[in-house]
């Protein structure tokens, strides 16, 4: 067999790309720029008219009938912990294949998570999984749009409902899949809550950003007080000095310069996803089948945002682990990650529910790699992305 590797950059060959192209990388124009300077040349840089009007265009546009903006994605998932009642003594059921922030929100509220497994093919939380993990202390359902695919959320409403401690309030951690349908049906209307991040990495962005989209009054209102140090009236709202602090809350404001730029990104939100949407098509369309590569599933009905695209390695036709391909890629000029490791696989996590066990999540961790995707991106760029994953894979290729 003829030895490939030495062509490989890592070991002295020409790379792919001389730059290297990120996994993910914001979107900002001119329009993006003037709103943000017009926010910094107004009267309000915070608790000004900016945040309600991008909450109103985000409600908009989702069809949720609320949107509660935060100060991030981690921000507006602790408010939703909180809004759901849960508190010490309750669980959550959540997936381990998520950035931890997704159980974490339940350890703020004083609250234990409870890890469901995930699908071999989509890596969405599992319905049947999520009803053996149920208890009677159960109290919410925290599934994930894992890299912008909906969840099964009718499946999941169906179990969420037959809690045997009563009907668990459904969460979507909505953080990739802003602008996802599943059966025609848009994200933030699939669930009691739903959890958006505007993180620069994500969809769209405020810089840093988050939100929660519900149709309940109720939690809206309990959303808007926990943001704002548990006090009863928004600035807006009042007629004098007085103010009551009715629960304890935070400073989870997200600010009108951050509103702005969100507004403005919203007016484009229809070209980003139909850019990403073409990206992960090209992808699938160029690795399905492929040697040494997976691509993922997407479950019937589903119209994913893809916020970013993942390929697990057939590590059985490799003779080298996946450490050793994530360096030679990057050394070929493409900027891969791994999105995620496990959370009970942290060090916290651990040492905390030391005999948790989520054996798919734990295998499909250890082949992962995701793919550079973002509206900037060429064709060009995805076809460096296929020709690296080509020469690398194919020089370390087993036998």
């Amino acid at each position: 067999m003829t030895d490939l590797t030495a062509d490989l950059a890592i070991n002295g060959g020409a790379p792919v790309r001389t730059t290297l192209l990120p996994y993910a990388r914001q979107s900002i124009t001119d329009e993006d720029v003037a709103a943000v300077a017009a926010a910094l040349r107004s009267d309000w840089l915070t608790t000004g008219p900016r945040v309600p009007a991008f909450e109103r265009e985000l409600a908009s546009y989702t069809g949720a009938r609320h949107a509660i903006a935060f100060s991030s994605g981690t921000a507006a998932l602790h408010g939703a912990a909180i809004a759901a009642g849960l508190g010490p003594g309750d669980e959550a059921v959540t997936t381990p294949m998520t950035f931890v922030a997704t159980a974490n929100c339940v350890l703020y509220a004083g609250a234990e998570p409870r890890f469901a497994d995930v699908d071999p093919g989509t890596l969405l939380i599992r319905p049947e999984t999520v009803r053996e993990a149920i208890t009677t202390r159960t109290r919410a359902i925290l599934a994930v749009d894992y890299a912008g695919q909906p969840a099964d959320y009718a499946a999941l409403r169906s179990v969420a409902d037959g809690a045997p401690g009563g009907p668990a309030v459904l969460i979507a951690d909505a953080s990739h899949s802003l602008g996802a349908t599943l059966h025609g049906r848009r994200v933030g209307t699939l669930a009691d809550m739903s959890i958006l991040s505007l993180h620069p990495a994500k969809i769209l962005t405020t810089g840093e950003g988050g939100a929660v989209l519900t149709d309940d009054d109720r939690l809206a209102d309990r959303l808007r007080r926990f943001r704002n140090h548990g006090i009863g009236a928004e600035l807006a709202a009042r007629r004098d000095w007085t103010y009551d602090m009715v629960e304890l809350g935070y400073n989870y404001r997200l600010t009108d310069i951050g509103a702005a730029l969100g507004s403005s990104q919203l007016t484009r939100i229809d070209a980003f996803l139909e850019r990403r949407r073409a990206l992960a098509a090209h992808y699938l369309a160029r690795l399905g089948g492929h040697a040494y590569l997976e691509v993922p599933a997407v479950a019937p009905g589903a119209h994913p945002a893809w916020h970013f695209m993942f390929v697990r390695l057939r590590l059985d036709r490799l003779r080298v682990g996946r450490g050793e391909v994530f360096r030679a890629l990057r050394a070929e000029g493409i900027g891969v990650n791994v999105h995620y490791i496990p959370v009970h696989r942290h060090s916290f996590y651990r040492e905390r529910y030391p005999d948790v066990s989520a054996p798919i999540a734990e295998a499909a961790y250890e082949r992962l790699l995701t793919l550079p995707l973002f509206t900037g991106m060429s064709t060009a760029d995805a076809d460096d992305v296929v020709a690296a994953l080509d020469k690398v894979t194919s020089a370390y290729r087993a036998g």
